[in-house]
């Protein structure tokens, strides 16, 4: 183990010594999800549509899907948002607890060591600069960092930047709007990804609109392909 590896392992040790962590399922002391939540957790069990990855007992493109031309070459997503999962991205999201960043990067390290994506580097959806000064983090980055350390991979969290301030995409009533909502919202600033395969990540996604604005600006920079990758999806 080298240094900083035993210091940021002192760090945890110390922190939870004074901060016991809560599973954020039944609130019992130990870890984030205990083993007994972490089997209960909304999996996404069945085939999914290729490029979408809603459930689909064919394993086809959807209906959705059939026939429509888009820049992600696929999204991928372990859990549905609901239950323990909405809540534990909600405490991340929301409430200041980014030590539940390691948790749910495992779960994501996990999902990929099962259904391998074409990867060379992570790319992490990034905040508009006045949304990141008001929530002071970019859950999505820390995220990406978290996944970096479990499967060695890369990160660039400077080449995909947000250039149009937009209203939350949960606040958009429809898919169309939520696509209007994102048009053109992203750029990639210079050539790093060129040639890359790129692994999207994210929190949540809930139409793909966002992740596919951003495929969009990433293939413009020269990527080779572009994937998402979420903890969970609204279905």
């Amino acid at each position: 183990m080298t240094l900083s590896q035993r210091l940021s392992r002192f760090s945890e040790i110390v922190l939870d010594f004074f901060f016991p962590r809560y599973c954020v399922g039944c609130g019992s002391v130990g870890d984030f999800f205990c083993a007994e939540c972490l089997r209960k957790l909304p999996r996404i069990q069945s085939f999914v549509c290729p490029r979408c990855g809603e459930p689909q007992s064919s394993g086809i493109l959807c209906s959705s899907c059939w026939g429509r031309q888009t820049e992600i070459d696929g999204i991928r997503f372990p859990f549905r948002f609901d239950g323990i999962v909405r809540q534990a991205i909600h405490e991340l999201k929301y409430r200041n607890v980014k030590a539940i960043c390691p948790s749910l990067a495992q779960l994501l390290a996990d999902y990929l060591q099962l259904n391998p994506l074409p990867a060379d580097i992570l790319v992490s959806v990034p905040l508009h600069p006045r949304r990141l000064r008001e929530r002071g983090y970019n859950q999505s980055s820390l995220l990406a960092r978290e996944l970096s350390r479990i499967i060695h991979l890369p990160v660039d969290d400077n080449s995909l930047i947000r250039i149009k301030d937009a209203p939350p995409q949960v606040r958009t009533a429809s898919a169309e709007e939520r696509r209007r909502n994102v048009d053109g919202a992203f750029v990639c600033r210079d050539q790093k990804l060129e040639g890359e395969c790129v692994l999207l990540i994210d929190d949540v996604c809930t139409s793909g609109a966002t992740l596919e604005a951003c495929a969009h600006a990433a293939k413009d920079g020269g990527a080779v392909s572009v994937w998402g990758l979420t903890i969970a999806k609204e279905i």
